[in-house]
């Protein structure tokens, strides 16, 4: 198949990103950006992880691919490791479930569970903070929209804060075997 945005077939790229770095290829500020980890033109990302989360981006070189993936009206799904403060009861993640109300509207209603603490884990660097009074935990949350930092403000909002967010999967497409900082595709 051949890309729209060049005459070269399509290329989709997965990328473990690390903590601290863009979803874009410049630097800015304290914040790395891809072009460190990735050194393939014609490729741009599909859809944004903040730089203070980790886990799956995809790059592609085609235009169509790209829309569908970022685009919400196409609905494709997205997994969530998210360690949170405190231990969510059944009723937090009941509410989860059937959407929560943000400050720009309702979400779509997720998949959350409470799971172990994801094997193997990579260390982040800088780690996450410890309280020693207050527990943490994992969940797994799967939605099907793509708002600003929208895993952070649901576990918010039903009053467990996010300490870490790894995205694990988009659609069919998995951090399965690949460290931070490495690619496939």
């Amino acid at each position: 198949m051949l890309s729209a945005m060049s005459l070269s077939p399509t290329r989709l790229i997965c990328f473990n990103k690390p903590y601290g770095v863009l979803s874009q290829f410049t630097p800015e500020g304290r914040w790395r950006g891809l072009k460190n980890f990735i050194d393939i033109p014609g490729v741009y990302v599909a859809g944004r992880l903040d730089a203070d989360s980790e886990g799956l981006l995809l790059l592609t070189n085609d235009g169509k691919l790209q829309a569908r993936i970022s685009d919400p009206r196409y609905k494709m799904e997205k997994t969530y490791l998210v360690q949170v403060e405190g231990v969510p009861d059944e009723a937090a993640l009941q509410s989860l479930r059937q959407g929560v109300q943000l400050n720009d509207g309702p979400t779509r209603p997720a998949r959350a569970r409470l799971i172990p603490q994801p094997e193997p884990l990579w260390a982040r660097d800088p780690p996450v903070r410890v309280r020693q009074s207050i527990p943490t935990r994992w969940l797994e949350l799967v939605i099907s929209e793509g708002r600003n930092r929208q895993v952070r403000r649901m576990t918010a909002v039903v009053g467990y804060p996010t300490l870490r967010l790894i995205r694990a999967a988009i659609g069919p497409y998995s951090l399965d075997g690949l460290a931070p900082g490495t690619w496939r595709g």
